[in-house]
């Protein structure tokens, strides 16, 4: 219901902030502010007595002291129907696509994290058909887990290939701090595919107004968790993290607040905290599983968004070089669903990354001039081969395959008594020769 009272003065501006005195204000409360520039949405974002402050959506270009601030008495929603599936908004909800916009059903953004009696244990696979994620390192419905990479790894490249791929009943993609050209090739490359018809993109771009960076990851959670309750698997695609808190730097910079680690605001854990934990696996409904990207500005994991991701997380992807490194990479629910989906999945796992972090020694001894023994030149002729046909993202392929492909591999570098595989496994799954 709107407030009549409207507010002719505003105290101070900096920035997208605006700072004012009104009476009867709740926070995250939306307003209206009429300027020359026009009519922006705002949102409060901090209260003290009667000192409001607010973030302007759209910046405050354009917009006086003079300008008129009304107070709506209701929180940030973006609207929710099937429609969304298959088309492209801004970080505010404004169609991006030339579509028409959606008005059905508005619900509010940045909510409470699920009442945990409401939750189940997770216990479902989410399949990607990427060896990599799949056999070593299985990713759980209702799990959260961040992407590490730093600058110039195909992260995007990977998150799109994951879209076409999971066998999720909807797809929710948020980008921060995207390039253009990066927004229009994961709608491309989903369009192509098909995979469109049950995605639906948030995306904020490098152009974008700061502020619209920090509503991406509230509004994808929001409308998944309405397809979640409709009984559908959802999968969330958040890029880049990094982004996110960069984004929150800023306001807070603006505000002047005091600064905690390297200039990032005190409550940096939290936020990403309250994002991350709407993750679910719902009682009687659907699920929300999140996947994000979490630059590291320099390759460094002890950054404050990576160091304070690892904490909120249930483990990590490290990409590197292009692939998902196996040594630094963690899912840790995968035990929750890799013990039943085939008999031999665990031992292989085991074996090959046992074998594969021998493969590394050896290719250490080979650039260090150490004489190379027949054993190292397994390794070397196995390593090889692994990284070709397993950690190469481009590979497509079931779980199931992907286990026949690993014992394959075993058999046409080792002898039965090399691998560490029971005989019993060994027995029913070794290759014919």
């Amino acid at each position: 219901m709107f407030n009549n009272k409207i507010y002719h003065k505003i105290d101070a501006l900096s920035g997208s902030i605006a700072t004012l005195r009104a009476e009867g204000v709740k926070y995250n409360e939306i307003a209206e502010i009429e300027s020359r520039a026009g009519t922006s949405l705002a949102q409060v974002i901090k209260l003290d007595g009667n000192n409001v402050t607010l973030q302007i959506f759209a910046g405050a270009r354009g917009v006086d002291t003079a300008a008129k601030v009304r107070f709506l008495g209701e929180t940030m929603k973006i609207p929710f129907s099937e429609a969304l599936l298959g088309r492209a908004f801004t970080g505010s909800g404004i169609p991006r696509d030339g579509g028409p916009e959606i008005s059905e059903d508005p619900s509010p953004i940045g909510q409470p994290s699920v009442n945990p009696a409401k939750r189940i244990m997770p216990k479902e696979m989410v399949r990607t058909n990427i060896p990599m994620i799949d056999l070593f390192n299985s990713l759980v419905k209702s799990q959260k887990l961040p992407i590490f990479a730093k600058a110039g790894e195909p992260y995007n490249d990977l998150l799109a290939r994951i879209a076409l791929q999971a066998d999720s009943d909807v797809i929710v993609i948020g980008g921060m701090g995207l390039k253009y050209d990066e927004y229009l090739k994961f709608r491309d490359t989903l369009d192509r595919s098909g995979a469109l018809a049950k995605t639906v993109m948030f995306v904020h771009t490098a152009a974008d107004p700061t502020v619209e960076c920090m509503l991406v990851p509230d509004i994808s959670l929001a409308v998944a968790e309405k397809f979640a309750l409709k009984g559908k698997d959802v999968l969330v695609l958040l890029t880049d993290m990094t982004s996110f808190a960069d984004a929150m730097k800023e306001i807070a910079i603006t505000m002047e607040q005091i600064p905690s680690n390297r200039g990032y605001p005190g409550d940096l854990y939290s936020q990403l905290a309250s994002r991350y934990e709407k993750a679910v696996d719902f009682d009687g409904a659907g699920s929300i599983t999140i996947l994000a990207v979490t630059t590291m500005p320099g390759d460094d994991v002890t950054h404050p968004v990576p160091d304070n991701t690892g904490y909120i997380t249930e483990g990590q992807f490290y990409l590197k070089n292009g692939r998902i490194e196996p040594f630094g990479s963690l899912s840790r629910l995968k035990q929750q669903v890799n013990k039943s989906t085939r008999e031999d999945h665990r031992t292989v796992m085991d074996a090959m990354i046992k074998l594969y972090a021998q493969f590394k020694e050896a290719l250490e001894k080979q650039s260090m001039g150490f004489r190379m023994s027949a054993w190292d030149q397994k390794l070397l002729s196995y390593g090889d081969e692994f990284e070709k046909a397993m950690m190469d993202l481009s590979v497509n392929i079931p779980l199931e395959e992907a286990l026949d492909l690993g014992w394959k591999i075993l058999a046409s570098n080792f002898a039965k008594d090399e691998v560490g595989i029971p005989s019993k496994l060994l027995e029913k799954f070794w290759p014919a020769e």
